[in-house]
């Protein structure tokens, strides 16, 4: 199996040499950056299979890194675990809007990260069945499910790996309706610390993606009291 590349982004320099430690002990190939700037310039240059992006940091934010990761077609679907000292709920939100696969606050116990890190991995290297269809398209939206590429309109859309996961698992059942509990077993599996506010974050990011307007949807939609849908191609 061809080893893994996670690329560490963080400041503090002693926490980066830990996690490099252990991320080395458990078969990962590690480059690192301290500051966003150079984080940056090592997703370009280095294509690491995962970030590990310190929400604070000098030059250019984590927070930035992250929106520019998810702008950049070639980087869009990359995994991207955030770390943080802030341990408010409106830091984890504000990181999952602006795309983080996955979410930890320090301090943190090692063993955690590592698990998180094979989940996030174990979930973007999922494709689909070999007898499944390549495409998905309805009303504009197409999805190759081969690339991992979508299309609104002929124009590309950039989404992470999880919103993908997600547009992809809702357009296989169009009109089925399911609940937040029901999507985070699908598309988040046996993920642990994630809470059915996580879905609609993720809900909203996609919409702004895919729809024209996010306000009033045409592919994603809700079912008040329930949860969400895809368009019935039949209706």
């Amino acid at each position: 199996m061809t080893q893994k590349k996670i690329l560490i982004a963080d400041d503090e320099k002693d926490i980066v040499a830990l996690i490099a430690y252990n991320l080395e002990r458990e078969g990962y190939a590690v480059v690192t950056a301290f500051d966003g700037q150079k984080a940056w310039e090592m997703v370009a240059a280095e294509k690491p299979d995962l970030v590990i992006l310190d929400l604070m940091m000098p030059a250019i934010s984590g927070m930035e890194v992250c929106r520019m990761i998810r702008r950049h077609p070639g980087t869009a679907a990359l995994p991207i675990i955030m770390l943080t000292a802030k341990s408010d709920a409106v830091d984890k939100i504000l990181g999952l809007e602006v795309g983080a696969d996955d979410y930890l606050t320090k301090p943190f116990h090692l063993r955690e990260l590592i698990a998180r890190i094979r989940a996030v991995l174990r979930r973007s290297e999922r494709r689909p069945d070999d007898d499944a269809p390549e495409a998905l398209d309805y009303a504009g939206l197409h999805v190759d499910l081969k690339s991992y590429q979508a299309t609104v309109d002929g124009s590309p859309v950039a989404l992470s790996s999880r919103e993908f996961r997600l547009l992809q698992f809702l357009m296989r059942h169009p009109g089925r309706v399911y609940s937040r509990e029901q999507l985070l077993d699908h598309v988040w599996g046996d993920e642990a610390f994630v809470e059915p506010r996580t879905v609609d974050v993720h809900i909203s990011r996609l919409r702004a993606a895919i729809e024209p307007n996010k306000e009033d949807p045409r592919y994603v939609l809700t079912v008040r009291g329930i949860g969400y849908k895809f368009a019935d191609a039949d209706a």
